[in-house]
């Protein structure tokens, strides 16, 4: 699905893990067209079937609706991130649709709850394959294609220090941040800044009333995130004044203890 001819003016974005409407990927998308980009994304409906939310029929198109409404070109590509040779034939059907990438924003994820003593060798696998491997891929398609100008390109991940009773997911997304404040240095000749955005709990339909009540007792704002809240934080980011900021975790969750 595309919609509409790129405009030379707007700069493109790629989103990665933009499945449902309610995500905060979904959020980041919306907010970065509303800024002047083009946007295109993945997603991959077999993840979100496996879930406790389930699918949302249809929610590529809205998705992409949304960002047209806002005035971005728009590409969205069904992608399972857990084989190798994705993240390349992502930014192959990208870049043919709607040209190069100037800013590359993961918030793609593998996340499934286990723990120590009973992680599977296939889910920890699968887990390090979406959140680390694909994200060193992505990156490494990224910088291999950039052609911007010094100083536009951007790359920001998603992370999250959730690990207790999490293991798989919390171990990969602690090497996705690694991976990630990496390319902060080794992409420096090309003047792309890189960071990594831990946005603490946002409900987006997975948590139980009891975690819900947790997080926001915890949280001295006294209220969850919201993808809106991430989405401002990306979009200063991806935007000539968020240049200086770069190689940086940054804790945007409210303050939560």
């Amino acid at each position: 699905m595309t919609t509409r001819t790129p405009d030379e003016s707007r700069p493109l974005a790629l989103v990665t893990g933009v499945g449902r409407t309610v995500g905060i990927g979904a959020g980041i998308a919306r907010r970065l067209a509303s800024s002047g980009w083009d946007v295109a994304f993945t997603f991959w409906a077999p993840y979100d079937q496996r879930m406790a939310w389930g699918p949302e029929p249809g929610a590529a198109d809205a998705i992409a609706a949304d960002l047209a409404e806002l005035g971005a070109a728009t590409a969205a590509v069904e992608a399972d991130l857990s084989d190798p040779d994705a993240p390349t034939l992502v930014l192959d059907e990208v870049e043919r649709r709607l040209g190069g990438v100037t800013a590359l924003v993961m918030c793609h994820c593998e996340s499934v709850a286990s723990g120590l003593l009973d992680t599977s060798v296939e889910s920890f696998d699968r887990h390090f394959a979406v959140n680390a491997r694909a994200t060193w891929l992505l990156i490494r398609e990224y910088g291999r294609r950039f052609t911007g100008a010094p100083g536009t390109g951007r790359i920001v991940a998603l992370t999250s220090d959730h690990t207790v009773g999490n293991l798989p997911y919390g171990a990969s997304k602690g090497a996705l941040d690694r991976i990630t404040l990496a390319a902060a240095h080794e992409l420096s000749h090309l003047g792309v800044t890189a960071n990594v955005i831990n946005p603490g709990p946002v409900d987006t339909g997975w948590m139980s009333g009891e975690i819900r009540e947790q997080a926001i007792s915890h949280t001295p704002l006294g209220r969850l995130g919201t993808p809106q809240d991430t989405a401002h934080l990306v979009d200063f980011l991806c935007s000539p004044q968020g240049q200086w900021i770069n190689g940086q975790l940054l804790m945007s969750n409210g303050g939560l203890a």
